[in-house]
């Protein structure tokens, strides 16, 4: 396991910056490996614990803390698999049995899963519901790279079940949360290959 600095404390003082040409490597060359490529192991209890609070680690407008965590690994990515298959049969009633086991089966694609719930809320009077949205997502890219740095393979996935009323319920949100993304995680089964990305230059304006 990698070896990490302690968590700071509150008010401890922290560097301003963090020159590190080996973090700028890694973000130039993250990319998301396919969960059907990810294969065991999956990161141990000590490195779920440091993907959670480095995920937190992000910039969150009058300290809101406007998500929260469900860690679904083991026998709970199974039990959560038969309720997607009920669910999908009955919204999917000619659906074959190869359609419905592949349902069934797709927490088990990977060692670990982390859905990063949203708790936005639109009447918040201190921070809007769009800058607290925001602060979810941002956490899904901070676990993400940090799978990355830590070996692993990672991948941001929603897909139906996120939207999904039943399976939310399943998953114990309320009716104001919602499913900012799962995070798949695991060890890579085979290197990905570099996709299209957009030129800056036709994406970026300066303003005079």
């Amino acid at each position: 396991m990698i070896s990490l600095k302690e968590k700071p404390d509150t008010c401890d003082r922290l560097p301003a910056s963090n020159p590190s040409m080996e973090t700028l490597d890694l973000m130039m060359s993250r990319r998301s490996l396919t969960v059907k490529d990810m294969v065991e192991p999956g990161p141990d209890t000590d490195q779920v614990e440091q993907l959670l609070i480095i995920g937190a680690r992000v910039p969150d407008h009058k300290k809101q803390v406007p998500w929260r965590f469900l860690t679904i690994q083991g026998d709970a990515r199974a039990k959560i698999g038969e309720k997607l298959r009920e669910v999908f049969a009955k919204h999917n009633p000619d659906a074959s049995s190869d359609i419905l086991n592949f349902e069934e089966n797709r927490f088990m694609r990977a060692p670990l899963i982390i859905a990063v719930i949203s708790t936005a809320t639109p009447d918040n009077e201190k921070v809007p519901e769009w800058e607290q949205i925001l602060t979810a997502g941002a956490v899904c890219q901070n676990i993400l790279i940090a799978a990355n740095a830590m070996g692993f393979a990672a991948q941001w996935l929603s897909e139906w079940y996120a939207y999904d009323a039943e399976i939310l319920s399943s998953f114990h949100l309320s009716k104001k949360e919602r499913i900012a993304g799962f995070i798949y995680i695991g060890s890579p089964g085979k290197e990905p290959a570099e996709r299209g990305r957009p030129d800056i230059n036709e994406i970026t304006q300066e303003w005079t």
